[in-house]
């Protein structure tokens, strides 16, 4: 079986770490070889880059805040990702190259088509073979937030920039339905994680 590349993705507050062991133990249940990461991070680098993008007494601009992380991304492809694949071991990411369009190019505004000539320029035409998109409205993400008594730089930005990121993220799975799976994450723990064996069992051939 070719190794797969899995990405899981959405606003803060959508639900990601607490999902990401539904996909650990479908992994374990199939006994298939998966290496876990996440962005910013999984490298060296990467983990310095994530520290002080998250960090709120960091001041950097938009233009500044995407290339840091895309060096992180290209450290990341480089150092972790690509070796695994090539190890026939799957990858499953905690956010990818979908989270700066959506927080970069939706969120802060930069052109989408500036971020697209990065991501060509590092990836290579390395996409993942599936993205699970973690959705939930902005009200049930916020109210997540507002239980989070440290929240990072990112956590710390207003409604409208998650409304912006959010509609980024949804564009972008309507025009690769074939690469998307749209999780509603308001729902319980339980439905969510029938969507998410759902979507892996369809991507591997397997049940769920």
């Amino acid at each position: 079986m070719k190794a797969s590349f899995i990405t899981l993705d959405g606003i803060d507050g959508a639900g990601k770490s607490t999902n990401l062991n539904t996909i650990r133990s479908w992994f374990e249940k199939h006994q298939l070889p998966v290496l876990f990461t996440r962005e910013p991070g999984g490298t060296a680098v990467g983990e310095a880059l994530r520290k002080l993008l998250l960090d709120p007494t960091t001041h950097a601009n938009a233009r500044t805040e995407t290339l840091m992380i895309f060096a992180a991304r290209q450290q990341h492809l480089d150092e972790v990702i690509k070796p695994a694949l090539a190890q026939d071991i799957h990858v499953v990411s905690d956010r990818f190259t979908d989270a700066t369009f959506a927080y970069q190019g939706g969120g802060r505004g930069l052109p989408l088509a500036d971020i697209a000539t990065l991501e060509n320029w590092v990836q290579q035409g390395l996409q993942p073979d599936l993205t699970l998109l973690l959705d939930v409205p902005l009200t049930v993400a916020q109210q997540r937030l507002s239980q989070n008594g440290n929240p990072d730089r990112f956590e710390q930005l207003d409604t409208a920039f998650f409304e912006h990121a959010r509609t980024v993220y949804l564009d972008r799975a309507a025009s690769a339905p074939q690469r998307y799976a749209i999780i509603d994450s308001s729902l319980n723990l339980d439905e969510v994680a029938l969507q998410i064996n759902q979507a892996l069992a369809q991507l591997f051939g397997l049940n769920a």
